[in-house]
């Protein structure tokens, strides 16, 4: 992290006893590391323990007209002096002995809050940030905040998703995607997130937007859901949320699978970029998840550098 030179304020603290409800406003509050602010219904053992919205978002709100309070978003953290929602995922913010880091951009919104439902809008899906705390301590409304920016040389954020109806209904052990992480993380990747859900096509694409779009993780992976049944659909789901397909990666994996096994001409599997983050279809079987990744991850890293504008095309 390097440090910048810009500097915000807390206008005030909010928060509630349990989720789905308006949060009240609070003179202090308690930051846990790894856990949250204390007596809030929104803290654990998760990524997004604290909410944070700036101050002059709620000012255009209510200049439409909406009456609304401080906490009734949701949040946690009112801020003035920073444009949250434009900050990369990884920001961190110092207020006090407290250092938070800025783990997502906005939310999906599920089920309209009651501030939608009077005005017809809310602001928090798309100007809310969601941090985790790093290091602890005491906050108060007026704190001075400062603002780290984010290193650009830090180490690839990665997540992944496995596919599987059987393992979403706990019939079997998901071994593919827990190995994933392992691999990556033993490679220097920062796993951020690991997913197991059913084999549902708009599932899949609500995943890979959310983690491409709100957690700005640089690759993804899935495995799974690449063959012949009908219910196999991750490449289709893959391509859709695609801006550009890397088509020789998917090439590259099927050719080298052949060398172990002729089924890998059965796979259907895709790649390809949404933004900045990099999707690549893995194969379903541990196996399989653990040859392939051994053969990709060190071509990889040169693609990652130059999506992510941190290197140059070779002939340039």
């Amino acid at each position: 992290m390097k440090e910048m030179n810009i500097k915000g304020r807390v206008i005030a603290i909010c928060i509630s006893e349990n989720k789905g409800t308006a949060k009240k406003e609070v003179p202090f509050a308690v930051l846990k590391p790894d856990y949250g602010i204390e007596g809030d219904a929104h803290a654990g053992n998760w990524h997004r323990q604290v909410s944070l919205i700036a101050l002059e978002k709620i000012e255009e709100f209510r200049k439409r007209g909406a009456d609304v309070d401080f906490g009734a978003f949701g949040e946690n953290i009112i801020v003035e002096g920073f444009d949250l929602s434009s900050l990369p995922v990884g920001t961190r913010f110092k207020i006090g002995d407290a250092l938070l880091e800025l783990t997502q951009i906005g939310k999906e919104c599920h089920t309209h809050c009651a501030i939608y439902h009077q005005v017809g809008d809310c602001i928090m899906p798309r100007e809310g940030v969601f941090t985790k705390v790093v290091e602890g301590g005491e906050i108060k409304a007026g704190d001075e905040i400062e603002m780290i920016e984010k290193d650009s040389a830090t180490d690839f954020t990665a997540a992944w998703i496995t596919l599987s109806d059987k393992g979403a209904a706990g019939e079997r052990e998901d071994k593919s995607g827990p190995l994933i992480g392992e691999i990556l993380e033993a490679a220097g990747y920062n796993v951020v997130d690991g997913l197991l859900i059913p084999d549902d096509p708009e599932r899949l694409k609500a995943e890979l937007i959310n983690l491409a779009d709100r957690r700005q993780a640089n690759i993804v992976f899935t495995t799974g859901g690449t063959g012949f049944s009908p219910r196999d659909l991750t490449p289709e789901a893959t391509t859709e949320v695609c801006d550009r397909m890397t088509p020789g990666i998917a090439e590259a994996i099927r050719a080298y699978s052949m060398t172990k096994t002729p089924k890998a001409m059965l796979s259907r599997a895709a790649a390809g970029m949404r933004g900045k983050t990099l999707i690549i279809n893995l194969p379903g079987s541990p196996k399989a998840v653990r040859e392939c990744l051994e053969f990709i991850l060190g071509p990889l890293e040169h693609g990652l550098e130059i999506m992510l504008e941190r290197d140059s095309e070779c002939a340039r």
